[in-house]
């Protein structure tokens, strides 16, 4: 019922920038927080940023100052501004939104995730 679909990774040189996208699309009556998470693997998945509804932001330590959190809500979309990219930002980036979606007896929120985009920064 709902989807999110990433874009934007790719192969950059350290230094660069890349601009993630992530779209939900799917029947849904509202979208809360929107997060970016990274994995590599053999790790945990770690927050790299996060904003709510209201357009409030917070970002990791590892990524402040460097990168930006952005989402239009009429286009039910959360970017990723990412600058000065170094190596150690090489990682699988996922999308999560919380939907909230109707149901027969009320209304219910889940996490939902994304499918990944790869990105990697070369040296």
């Amino acid at each position: 019922q709902v989807q999110l679909v990433e874009s934007g990774g790719g192969l950059v040189q350290a230094g660069g920038s890349l601009r993630l996208s992530c779209a939900a699309s799917g029947t849904f009556l509202s979208i809360d927080d929107m997060s970016w998470y990274r994995q590599v693997p053999g790790n945990l998945r770690e927050l790299v940023a996060a904003i709510s509804s209201g357009g409030s932001t917070n970002y990791a330590d590892s990524v402040k100052g460097r990168s930006t959190i952005s989402r239009d809500n009429a286009k039910n979309t959360v970017y990723l501004q990412m600058n000065s990219l170094k190596p150690e930002d090489t990682a699988v980036y996922y999308c999560n939104a919380r939907v909230t979606i109707a149901r027969i007896m009320g209304v219910r929120t889940s996490a939902y995730w994304g499918q990944g985009t790869q990105v990697t920064v070369s040296s």
